[in-house]
């Protein structure tokens, strides 16, 4: 599953390069069952099945030996809300380890080995290993190197509380729309005022919370 989104593009140049590292840890290999089994059904009755607590920690007390300052993160639909302000502050640290939550969680027992739990939005996924590629890519894009120009990452949604301005490139009109005139005006000044209007617009438009507490 990994290897999809991690092989392509600019993290696949970025892995390529060294900017960061990615390994996965098949929790089955830390099992002591004959059947290599991770999983079992829960105490207390219901459907589903839940991650033992066993093969996680023996997974991240064999991890923990070669980076004991990792920082340790479970995915979980029962977790704070992840977004770009917690990206920045998970870039800064220098080692994570992601915990994928399976079928109905984990046992809560986990919960003792890790530093924080995040979920990607208010609904349910299969597995926890999508909402970890989303907050690999998101962490990873904000490391240096990683990126081609580095000022992308300070020019977009969210980076000052608003969602991004509009964009337009080449060709200049396409059937009969044309890209806004400040634009081709090569007044800077203009151009950055321009954008701020558009991002305050759109950010009122389409998610006007983020507006609260804001002075325009």
């Amino acid at each position: 599953m990994f290897e999809g989104p991690f092989g392509e593009s600019m993290i696949k140049r970025a892995r390529e390069k060294g900017a960061f590292t990615l390994k996965v840890i098949d929790l089955r290999s830390f099992s002591k069952d004959k059947h290599k089994k991770a999983d079992d059904r829960p105490y207390g009755g219901g459907p589903g099945m839940v991650l033992s607590v066993e093969p996680i920690h023996r997974a991240l007390d064999f991890l923990k030996k070669k980076k004991p300052k990792a920082h340790v993160i479970l995915l979980s639909a029962s977790g704070k809300v992840f977004h770009e302000k917690r990206a920045r502050a998970l870039s800064q640290k220098k080692r994570l380890i992601f915990i994928c939550g399976h079928y109905e969680g984990v046992d809560e027992r986990v919960k003792r080995w890790i530093d924080e739990d995040y979920s990607i939005g208010d609904y349910v996924l299969t597995c926890g290993e999508i909402p970890a590629m989303v907050m690999v890519d998101a962490v990873a894009r904000l490391l240096p190197g990683v990126l081609g120009d580095s000022r992308s990452k300070e020019e977009e949604s969210f980076r000052n509380g608003l969602l991004e301005y509009p964009h337009y490139t080449r060709p200049e009109t396409y059937r009969g729309i044309s890209v806004p005139r400040v634009l081709l005006s090569g007044n800077h000044p203009k151009i950055q005022e321009w954008r701020m209007e558009q991002s305050i617009k759109r950010t009122r438009k389409i998610r006007p919370e983020l507006l609260k507490g804001r002075s325009r």
